[in-house]
Formats: C-alpha cells, sequence, structure tokens
C-alpha cells in the first residue's frame, strides 16, 4: 500500500509542476514604502490591473504574517493572472519596518491609504492599463474604499466590514463580556473627540494603550457604509459563509448602503477565502495552512465582475 501511496503523492507533485503559468513576476518598489509583486499577463499588450490591498496586522504581499502562512494573497494574484489580469499586491509598510528593525510608533491608518493611492497612481502614470480595479481583503476593504473615490474604475470589497472599527470592537465586546460595553463606548467616544483617554478597560489594553489609540483614532473616523454610498464606479461586495472574523451580516450592510453594488456570498468560504467543509477547528487551523487552495468560485465571480 505505502509505495501505491507514494506514487499517488509524486503523481501529485508532477501534475502541479506541470500547471502553465500564463504570467511574468516583478518584483517592484512604487516608493520608499510600497515594494510588491506585479504579474503581467503574456497575452496582454493592454491588460486589467488589480491592485490587491491586505489585511490588518503586518501582512506581506503575499498575505502572511509573522505566525500565519497560508499565501492567500499570492494564490489570488496568480489565479486573477492566470485569467488575464495583471495583478500587484504590495507588503503593508509596517513590514518594512519590522524587518530593517525600526517600527514607526506614529504610523496611522492614513498611512495605508496613502500607500494604496501611491500605488494607483504609479500604475495610472504608466497609462498601459485598459482599467484599474481595487481589491480590499478585510481592513484592506475599508483602505481600499477610500482610495476608490477617485481614479479607479473598479472597486471590490472581499471580506470587508460594514461597520466603523469602534462599532466592530463593541459588537464583540458585547458578545464577550457585556459589562465592559459601557466603558469600551466612553474610551471611544474620547477618541471620536480626538482625546487620549486613561478611562478604559484594563482587558482591552491592547485596543486602548495609549500608543495604539492615536491609530484608532485616524481608523475610526471612516464608515464604510457612508463612503460605499458616494461611490460610483462598479462594486462587487463578495463574503464567505464560513467567514469566523467577518460575518455576511456585514457584507450586507454593504450591499444595503449602495444602490450599485453586485452582491455575492460564497459558501463554506472562509476568511482567507479556503473552502472550509468542516467546523471551527478546521477553519481555524487553515490560516496557517499554506498547502489549501483559495475559494475556485471566489476567482470565477472576481473574472466576471472584472471583465463584464
Amino acid at each position: 500500500m505505502k509505495p501505491f501511496i507514494n506514487y499517488i503523492l509524486l503523481l501529485c507533485t508532477l501534475i502541479g509542476f506541470g500547471q502553465e503559468v500564463n504570467f511574468t513576476a516583478q518584483d517592484l518598489s512604487i516608493n520608499k514604502h510600497v515594494d510588491g509583486t506585479l504579474l503581467t499577463p503574456n497575452d496582454s499588450s493592454a491588460p486589467t490591473l488589480a491592485i490587491i490591498i491586505a489585511d490588518a496586522g503586518p501582512t506581506d504581499r503575499n498575505g502572511n504574517q509573522n505566525f500565519q502562512k497560508n499565501n492567500v494573497l499570492k494564490k489570488l494574484a496568480e489565479g486573477l493572472s492566470n485569467q488575464n489580469i495583471a495583478t500587484f499586491r504590495y507588503d503593508k509598510r509596517i513590514v518594512k519596518q519590522i524587518r530593517k528593525g525600526k517600527v514607526n510608533p506614529n504610523i496611522s491608518f492614513d498611512d495605508f491609504i496613502t500607500d494604496a493611492n501611491a500605488a494607483i497612481d504609479y500604475f495610472k502614470s504608466q497609462d498601459i492599463y485598459s482599467k484599474i480595479v481595487v481589491i480590499g481583503h478585510g481592513q484592506g476593504s475599508l483602505v481600499g474604499l477610500v482610495a476608490s473615490q477617485d481614479n479607479v474604475d473598479q472597486y471590490i470589497s472581499l471580506a470587508g466590514s460594514g461597520k466603523s472599527i469602534d462599532n466592530v470592537v463593541i459588537d464583540q465586546i458585547t458578545q464577550m463580556d457585556p459589562a465592559l460595553v459601557k466603558a469600551t463606548k466612553r474610551a471611544f467616544e474620547s477618541l471620536r473627540k480626538g482625546q487620549l483617554t486613561k478611562d478604559y478597560p484594563q482587558a482591552l489594553g491592547s485596543i486602548f494603550s495609549l500608543d495604539v489609540q492615536p491609530f484608532m483614532m485616524s481608523w475610526m473616523q471612516y464608515s464604510p457604509q457612508e463612503l460605499i454610498k458616494n461611490l460610483e464606479i462598479p462594486t462587487l461586495i463578495i463574503n464567505g459563509t464560513k467567514d469566523l472574523q467577518v460575518p455576511v451580516s456585514e457584507a450586507e450592510l454593504l450591499k444595503n448602503s449602495s444602490s450599485k453594488a453586485t452582491f455575492k456570498i460564497i459558501e463554506n468560504m472562509n476568511h482567507v477565502l479556503f473552502i472550509i467543509e468542516g467546523k471551527e477547528l478546521e477553519n481555524s487551523k487553515s490560516y496557517n495552512e499554506s498547502f489549501r487552495l483559495i475559494s475556485s468560485d471566489l476567482i470565477t465571480e472576481l473574472v466576471s465582475f472584472i471583465k463584464n
């Protein structure tokens, strides 16, 4: 039996290596903050370009963090570029700072928007793309939504929240420990006024520590529902039914705020775009399982929307 299993494993490996790659890859530095990878289809003289914006945390261009490797953004980019759509994905600026050992403690949410705009402006100036699309994943959905107000042709929210970050946190605290809700709201009220505060639940120090509060101030000023309501370009909102971080109800908030958006729900897709047949344990473990494939239905929906 064992030789047969080894043969099957070898065959699968050979099949994987034999799959055709229809693009070329180029590492590209947009500016001192934005380093990424451009995938260019081999068969297109004026391709559509999708700029992929990463989720929260020190997330690199491939969708990975120090203790979380799934290559989800790399797989997303390659899946699109194999369908004749150029892609650019980039490291969040804090990734570069961590690698150099020089983390800027004053980083703000607006810095992420600045970096997204820098990427958009760079590729617009190249004047070789027939269309520029922004795809924001998780936190990147909001970053991309702000950056898409001008100068892009389509916007895609992928597992993006429909609420501002303060309301997201309050909802989570309500479910976890209702006794902390009043103090949490009071702390956010101070931040909304631009005032630092020491009056917050100590259990939430990772959210409200004094060095994090300026970042939270800059993040919570953006309301996804208000922003998407005023977005005039074609918009696609996608969520998965197995998303542990952003439930389908968040995507519905975005859809209900936009009269023009296309809305797609993918059965059993989780937050890192994998199909999960089992329960929460499988779902959680998948965040660090780079052998998984991202949802083929997701690629189909994205390609159909982008090429429409």
